[in-house]
């Protein structure tokens, strides 16, 4: 399972920071990544953005205003964030929340095509199906 190998670098700090829209993490191996809640909101590991298989991924969109309600710990692995758009079903895993940090400029530059090559806005209220732009992970 995700999050549970042994190279995976654990978070020594989580910081929810309300008021500019940030989660910070530090992990054990010395990185400390800011991750916007927008971010995590649109890479949601959870069904409801990646699908349950290739092809199947959503593209959220109207999401820049979210925010972070609650966040949750399971187990020793993971964290489960309440967003204030209600969404609550995604499991953020060590591993998964590293590889958001890490990856941010290359996370964000995918979005931006995915929005374009679907024709909506970023600000847009949820289209239709298309393509997330963290299914890479």
């Amino acid at each position: 399972m995700a999050g549970l190998q042994k190279d995976t670098p654990n978070p020594e700090n989580i910081t929810v920071h309300s008021a500019s829209k940030m989660l910070e993490v530090s992990f054990s191996d010395g990185a400390t990544f800011r991750i916007p809640f927008e971010l995590l909101r649109v890479c949601s590991p959870s069904a409801e953005v990646q699908g349950h298989g290739p092809g199947q991924e959503t593209v959220q969109t109207g999401k820049r205003g979210v925010d972070l309600i609650a966040l949750e710990p399971v187990g020793n692995y993971a964290v489960q964030p309440t967003f204030s758009d209600g969404h609550n079903t995604g499991l953020y895993t060590w591993e998964y929340l590293y590889f958001l940090g890490s990856q941010q400029d290359k996370l964000w530059e995918d979005y931006a095509a995915q929005l374009a090559a679907a024709g909506v806005d970023r600000d847009a209220p949820m289209p239709g199906k298309a393509a997330s732009s963290c299914a890479t992970h």
